[in-house]
């Protein structure tokens, strides 16, 4: 705008004739119409200046009213490219947001746009995570004012930071970056790529910025909160119906002296322990033992079976995984390793982890770090892994069935459970167990049991070791018309020193298990399912019993004879 004088000055030389000079009238005309004009000029300006800013602060508000009701990080990440590009014609560089621990500076969103299809080197540097530290971000997150960094005053002041080389070679001459903070509290930061910008508009921009992402960190929190809580409680509830606790570890001959004093050696360490043993030896009740003998006894144990999923459900049951990743999941889904933060991941029936999934494993336990499954975010977590198999794995190596770096990297804490065979010492103290267990859950007043079966069980097999034993003394007590257990059910005796010998000899495993079975559904009258039926004896699912029952032909005749 134009001052009084000026304006005179300007309508002297309007007014002029072409010899350059003007009469009396005209100066006398200039100098009564430059005083209002000069004003209507002002006027015109600051009218302007309103304008400008009532449309400053009209596109705020709508924008505040659009990212009000945003609640995931898509929606928001949408929001803010459509109001750059509206507003100021450019794309969003980068957003980073402070981890957890205060040390680090997270990818949050990032528009792969910004320098062209195929920019490896942007993709490089924005998926990085770098320290609050770093000295571009430290002057951003020290400065109350968003801070323009000018590449050639940059490079003659000596920084030669790797993001002032890329902003060059990009062709930018200044870079832009903003500290996003609620209050006093800073928790990440923005980056644009631009020469010419309104601070007004854009200082306004970030606030609202700050709110939506810190409000969308904070649901997020809450939701994982929450799921992580819904979860504990579950694994909680199904370790006070687990069947077994600490204090009812029973055994006292040799063979569970020396699994103890194992058990004593490794508890208080964080080390991996693999624990070896038949099914029905009690491996997850010594991996909670250990568990609740460590320090990390305050946190929770959690427990996958990797028999018990499908090969494309592991993944997700062990890592988790984002909204959408694949078909079928509709929210986010937190994995066990990130549940058991802090504490024990139990890992049953490790053998059976697909190859596939060993390779990821294995970077796990190496790295104690991993992604969610669609994510792009690297999780860091502490936990402790007790494995547990009833396979050979040194035979699985040697066959090609289990990675040998996977085997060695478990295999450093091995604890060898004995079978039941092998500690007959401890068939009576586990059957009067049972017996004062189930009398309790049944209300059958069952207190006892007859020397005959007693030694009937001393001198059996027991193929299904202690499980086998605790579904038997089930049924026993629930077919007892008396105070006492007389008999026992026990399949066709096989003789000690005849296992793996006569009896077996020239027989396919396919015959044994055929054979074994068949006693078991005589032994059960034929039940397959439900309290006491042959596939909870065998400790197995009954939909596996009925296909193993198809796969090695057992009919019924074969078990009832009609």
């Amino acid at each position: 705008m134009l001052p009084n004088a000026d304006l005179k000055k300007f309508a002297l030389v309007l007014f002029a004739d072409e010899t350059g000079t003007f009469d009396d009238r005209v100066v006398e005309i200039i100098e009564r119409i430059s005083s209002p004009l000069s004003g209507i000029v002002r006027n015109i300006s600051s009218n302007e200046n309103i304008q400008k800013k009532e449309k400053e602060k009209a596109f705020l508000l709508d924008f505040a009213e659009d990212i009000a009701a945003v609640r995931k990080k898509d929606d928001l990440e949408a929001s803010i490219s459509s109001v750059l590009d509206r507003m100021l014609g450019i794309r969003l560089s980068m957003i980073r947001v402070i981890d957890d621990a205060g040390e680090l500076l997270e990818p949050y969103m990032y528009d792969e746009r910004m320098f062209g299809n195929g920019n490896e080197e942007f993709k490089k540097q924005a998926s990085q995570k770098i320290p609050v530290s770093e000295v571009l971000s430290a002057r951003v997150l020290q400065q109350k004012e968003p801070v323009i960094f000018n590449i050639v005053e940059e490079e003659a002041k000596g920084n030669n930071s790797p993001y002032i080389k890329f902003w060059k070679n990009a062709g930018f001459s200044n870079a832009f970056g903003a500290a996003l903070r609620v209050g006093n509290k800073n928790f990440g930061t923005l980056w644009l790529m631009i020469d010419d910008i309104n601070m007004t508009l854009l200082k306004g921009l970030c606030a609202q910025i700050s709110i939506a992402i810190s409000n969308i960190l904070a649901n997020e929190k809450i939701w994982n909160y929450k799921q992580k809580l819904e979860i504990e409680n579950t694994h909680l509830h199904e370790q006070i119906r687990g069947l077994y606790n600490f204090s009812e570890i029973i055994g006292e001959g040799a063979a569970m002296q020396n699994v103890y004093h194992m058990m004593s050696a490794v508890s208080d360490s964080a080390t991996t322990v693999l624990i070896h043993g038949e099914t029905g030896t009690g491996k997850e009740l010594i991996a909670r033992a250990v568990h609740n003998a460590s320090p990390r006894n305050k946190k929770i144990m959690i427990k996958i079976n990797c028999a018990a999923l499908p090969p494309h459900l592991i993944e997700s049951e062990l890592f988790g995984h984002e909204k959408g990743a694949f078909t079928g999941a509709y929210e986010k889904r937190i994995g066990k390793f990130e549940l058991a933060h802090g504490g024990t991941l139990f890992l049953d029936e490790i053998g059976e982890l697909p190859l596939e999934l060993q390779v990821k494993m294995l970077r796990v336990l190496q790295e104690r770090e991993f992604e969610r499954i669609g994510g792009k975010e690297t999780l860091k977590v502490d936990v402790r892994i007790i494995a547990a198999t009833n396979r050979n794995l040194a035979v699985e190596v040697g066959a090609g069935k289990f990675r040998s770096d996977l085997f060695y990297r478990l295999n450093v804490f091995p604890i060898t459970l004995p079978p039941l065979r092998d500690r007959r010492e401890d068939v009576e103290p586990l059957t009067r167990f049972f017996i004062t267990r189930y009398s309790k859950k049944t209300g059958i007043g069952v207190n006892s049991i007859s020397p005959k079966a007693l030694s009937d069980l001393e001198n059996y097999s027991w193929p299904g070791n202690i499980r086998e034993l605790e579904h038997l003394i089930e049924r026993s007590i629930l077919l007892s018309s008396s105070s006492t257990i007389q008999s026992v059910h026990l399949p066709k005796v096989i003789p000690e020193d005849a296992i793996g010998h006569e009896v077996y000899m020239g027989q396919t495993l396919e015959e044994i298990e055929r054979f074994h079975i068949i006693e078991m559904l005589k032994s059960c009258k034929g039940k397959i399912s439900g309290p006491t039926g042959a596939a909870e004896v065998l400790g197995i699912p009954p939909s596996t019993l009925h296909s193993k029952m198809k796969k090695l032909g057992i009919t019924r005749a074969d078990y009832f004879p009609v």
